[in-house]
């Protein structure tokens, strides 16, 4: 096997350049300038496997459809807005950031953009060592003890500056329709439903989302308009959340008393109508320039693309289709389950389905999400030309128009833990397949519409609907033996003697369409239909 191409084209901390130098299994190229050159980037992609970015490498549909051998794509960071998620997920392939290895440090930073604001420290720096001024009475300042700080977004750094905050003995409230009323209780925050709320209580508000369609211009004049006179705002997550002409007028105004900024919707800033704006405090995105956050946060990605190129468990996967690795670890067995599942489905009866529901009986836990899409990857491989993985099988089923239900429900009768299958057509028709796994290792198929199995999910199936009377067997039997199509088993399930039975047949190699033909020639078959698996 030949070496792993790896480019890296911005500047990541030594940690991360040696570490990957040192990997015998990978052959480094790294040009922290390269990102400077874009179309020379687009020349030479498609020889590589692995691509290490920063913010300032467009990753773009074009840049993807040119990187034939492209495996990852590592963000030295966090933000990924400069990748464009939905092409890579398509292609399969995988990205992923460093989002724990600048925690701290922006959290750290937000707390001092926060200070500096609250008491024009900048200002007052300027006034007395450049223009040599001692001017107390100018720079009145606020304390931050009694204040209500809205923090939005409330996941990594923004329940850290939540943390901070209460040590300064200020109220925090924070909106994040994302995250559960437990964690911010646990942390003494109140979790408001709204974002308008926030906006009407706050006296400090900062922001710590990532952007996207959803937040961009999340913060504009109509907000404003809603929130106290003399409000300061703090963006210390992405450009374009906060609409800067807005807050420039506000902060002109004398509405927003003051302002922390360090990042800009268009970088470098040097010319941001920001720069011009009274009271404000700024910064050149420096929220996580640390040199213990810069060495992480290069450690963290080396290791990342590592593990996503030797086809290892990567822990921070940003369009993977779930983020608690320990959950896909604990839930491996019932994955492998549902990708039978869905495999079986879709060649059966499933492909035309107007809805599909997905039953999750007993103890399979909250995060059900990786059995679902797990599920998705065995359905399309019947109905896509490309190959399917868990990346891309949430978007290829979006863009089929495949949707999923999850439904839960309490332990069954029979099993602990249980998946169904649930497909209902147009003119209301309906099939179902259910399965478990046994010793928490060994899938199962336990059911098909109602019938009840003992049957292992692979090889080469025979499945057939048939009258309950003596001689189908041997019939069958006669057919696939004169076409020298080997039987390796048999499992009969029926619901009361004599009337419609399934039976399933194991076979070593695939049935001759004439043999189909001649099989549904016998009287007492009402269906034959063979599924791979």
């Amino acid at each position: 096997m030949g070496k792993f191409k790896v480019l890296v084209t911005e500047h990541i901390a030594d940690a991360g350049i040696e570490l990957l130098k040192s990997q015998p299994d990978v052959e480094l190229t790294y040009d922290p300038e390269l990102f400077r050159n874009f179309d020379r980037i687009l020349q030479i992609i498609p020889e590589y496997d692995a691509l290490i970015t920063r913010s300032g490498t467009p990753v773009t549909e074009e840049l993807l459809e040119r990187a034939k051998r492209l495996k990852v794509v590592g963000r030295a960071g966090v933000g990924v807005d400069n990748i464009d998620l939905e092409a890579a997920s398509r292609r399969g392939i995988l990205v992923v950031n460093a989002p724990t290895g600048n925690t701290l440090a922006a959290t750290e930073h937000t707390m001092g953009m926060m200070i500096a604001a609250a008491r024009l420290i900048p200002y007052a720096h300027k006034s007395l060592k450049e223009e040599r001024k001692w001017e107390r009475k100018k720079f009145m300042g606020v304390e931050l003890a009694g204040k209500t700080l809205g923090i939005i977004g409330f996941g990594r750094i923004g329940s850290r500056v939540g943390i901070r905050a209460k040590a300064f003995d200020m109220k925090v409230i924070a909106y994040d329709p994302y995250i559960k009323r437990e964690k911010a209780e646990r942390l003494g925050v109140e979790l408001v439903d709204d974002l308008d709320e926030l906006l009407k209580r706050s006296d400090i508000i900062t922001v710590h989302t990532p952007l996207t369609d959803e937040t961009r211009n999340m913060i504009t004049k109509r907000e404003i308009e809603k929130m106290k006179d003399g409000v300061i705002l703090l963006n210390i997550a992405r450009g374009g959340i906060i609409n800067e002409k807005d807050l420039y007028e506000a902060l002109v105004s004398g509405k927003v008393r003051a302002a922390a900024v360090d990042v800009f919707s268009k970088e470098p800033a040097t010319d941001n109508i920001l720069l011009d704006a009274p009271n404000i405090v700024v910064t050149p995105h420096i929220g996580a320039n640390t040199f213990e956050s810069q060495t992480n946060v290069a450690v963290i990605i080396a290791n990342q693309v590592l593990a996503a190129l030797r086809g290892e468990e990567v822990e921070f996967a940003v369009n993977a289709p779930f983020e608690d690795t320990t959950a896909a670890k604990n839930l491996k067995p019932y994955m492998e389950l549902a990708e039978k599942l869905g495999l079986f489905a879709v060649q059966v009866a499933c492909s035309r389905s107007k809805e599909i529901v997905l039953e999750f009986r007993g103890e399979l836990g909250e995060e059900v999400k990786p059995i679902t899409t797990a599920f998705l990857k065995g359905y399309l491989q019947k109905v896509v030309d490309i190959p399917v993985n868990l990346i891309n099988a949430p978007f290829l089923a979006k863009e089929k128009g495949i949707s999923v239900v999850e439904v839960r429900r309490p332990e069954g009768v029979n099993f602990k833990k249980l998946v169904r299958v649930i497909c209902r057509g147009e003119n209301g028709e309906e099939f179902s397949i259910a399965g478990t796994v046994m010793d928490e290792k060994f899938p199962k198929i336990v059911e098909i519409n109602g019938f009840l199995f003992d049957l292992t999910p692979e090889g080469k199936l025979l499945l057939i609907k048939n009258y309950d009377v003596p001689g189908v067997i041997g019939k069958l039997g006669s057919i696939l033996g004169k076409h020298r199509v080997n039987i390796a088993g048999f499992q009969l399930g029926r619901k009361e003697k004599g009337k419609e039975a399934k039976g399933v047949i194991l076979i070593d190699d695939d049935v001759p369409q004439q043999a189909i033909e001649e099989i549904k020639e016998i009287p007492e078959i009402l269906e034959v239909k063979q599924v791979n698996l």
